[in-house]
């Protein structure tokens, strides 16, 4: 890697945190049409970028264009995590977890649409839906009844969710063979599995498995997050633990032969876009801004700053832990989903619990409670950590990239020495910098003038 390499790789690096500037700062306007302009001027920005050629070839290659798929993933998954660990207060290291989850789940809906099979998104589509509406029904059920022990809950969540699970089962099992048949085989694929539906089967997948994501963290979140912050960060790591032990058993214990257990699930169709990632990028910006700066956003934030004082104002300190670590793994659900389809090979090590440290350190390297900071920490992470030094290590012969786990920590931690606060702090940029609503000023008021008494009396008689 020449010098010339090196300096294109930290121009690139600029210009992507100069794009990240400008896109938040475009989403931070006032007018409407001015804001849908820029968003359509910054989506047309990196789609020329791609496919725009000098001297034969992009400015993008596929290399860069992994790295900026897997930063806009990676943002979507360190924001969650911002917002159960930077604004909430609840360190976690189960990010990962539910980050493998979005993509197992979403990888084997269209693996199985086109390969003919409809029952992976009629099951998992069903499924959730019939899962909400149990929680939702039961949690009306419960809080009219004060006093029902946490695991007596789990329980009957638990059950329900099983319940659920098997009815639907047998719906996939009735609708998915009127179905099968417009599908067709993956070598002749049929009117379903081609074109737009197979787009629209795409972007459901991704909901689903988000949602899929957050109601697994529902079901793990409510008797674990009765404890402590670090307890409570054990027991998510060892979350972590159990989901990648299922990914490498997956075609033994669990029932799903197309994943491949350890040896990696092969042949998902790589259906990421440009579109998608940016779509979906910025609907996780908007959605987290939008409920940091709601009341529940306040609410969050209060139990961050001190528990008991927000108990003592009537916040439900229980359910705020579970809406911030459902609505982070929700995020983190969709990054795994665009996740598997840029890349078209899962494999367990992918998600293994070292890895699940790669969120945190961005969240601190960025800034605790700093949405700005989180996603410019994640594009400079990605294309400085995953691309140039990557490659600058590679030079220098095979085992060397290996050092970049080395170099992590040790970036971390003059970060913590240097800088406690991360490298923004609680700056924001654009959109994001009314995030965080000052406390209102009083108004002064002039001191009343003097009155005399016998004209104050006259006035109250």
């Amino acid at each position: 890697m020449g010098l010339i390499d090196i300096f294109t790789s930290l121009v690139k690096i600029i210009a992507v945190l100069a794009y990240v500037y400008g896109l938040l700062w475009v989403l931070g306007k006032s007018s409407r049409w001015v804001k849908i302009a820029g968003i359509l001027v910054a989506f047309g920005i990196i789609q020329l970028v791609i496919t725009v050629n000098i001297g034969g070839s992009p400015i993008f290659n596929g290399f860069d264009l992994g790295l900026l798929f897997q930063a806009c993933s990676m943002t979507m998954v360190a924001l969650g995590l911002n917002l159960i660990y930077g604004f909430n207060g609840q360190f976690s290291l189960g990010q990962y977890g539910f980050y493998g989850i979005g993509a197992y789940t979403a990888a084997d809906i269209t693996y199985r649409w086109i390969n003919g099979d409809a029952r992976g998104l009629i099951v998992v589509l069903s499924g959730v839906i019939i899962v909400g509406l149990m929680i939702f029904g039961l949690r009306q059920i419960i809080h009219r009844y004060r006093g029902i022990p946490v695991l007596t809950q789990f329980t009957l969540y638990l059950v329900g969710t099983i319940l659920a699970g098997i009815v639907a089962v047998y719906i996939g099992r009735g609708i998915a063979p009127a179905i099968n048949p417009l599908l067709g085989t993956n070598l002749v694929p049929g009117a379903l599995a081609q074109g737009i539906p197979l787009q629209v089967v795409f972007f459901l997948a991704i909901i689903c498995a988000g949602v899929f994501a957050a109601e697994t963290s529902f079901l793990f979140g409510l008797p674990v997050l009765t404890l402590g912050s670090d307890y409570f960060g054990i027991a998510t790591l060892g979350f972590t633990i159990v989901v990648n032990t299922l990914m490498l058993n997956s075609d033994t214990i669990l029932p799903f032969p197309e994943m491949k257990g350890g040896r990696g699930m092969i042949g998902i169709p790589k259906l990421t876009t440009w579109f998608w990632a940016f779509v979906f990028l910025v609907l996780v910006i908007v959605v987290m801004r939008n409920i940091i700066r709601s009341s529940s956003g306040r609410t969050i934030m209060s139990v961050r700053e001190d528990e008991v004082a927000a108990r003592a104002m009537g916040v439900d300190v229980a359910d705020t832990k579970l809406i911030s670590f459902m609505v982070g793994s929700l995020f983190a659900g969709i990054g795994g989903a665009i996740y598997a389809h840029y890349i078209g090979f899962l494999s367990p090590n992918t998600f293994n619990f070292l890895l699940s440290f790669n969120p945190l350190i961005i969240v601190v390297f960025g800034g605790l409670g700093s949405m700005s900071g989180t996603i410019a920490a994640t594009f400079g992470w990605t294309f400085f950590l995953e691309g140039l030094l990557r490659n600058l290590l590679g030079t220098m012969g095979t085992d060397a990239p290996t050092w970049r786990y080395v170099l992590y920590p040790v970036t971390l931690l003059v970060v913590m020495l240097i800088r406690p606060q991360g490298l923004l702090g609680t700056t924001e940029w654009g959109f994001l910098k009314d995030i965080l609503i000052k406390p209102r000023v009083k108004p002064q008021v002039a001191a009343p003038g003097p009155i005399a008494p016998a004209e104050s009396q006259q006035g109250l008689d």
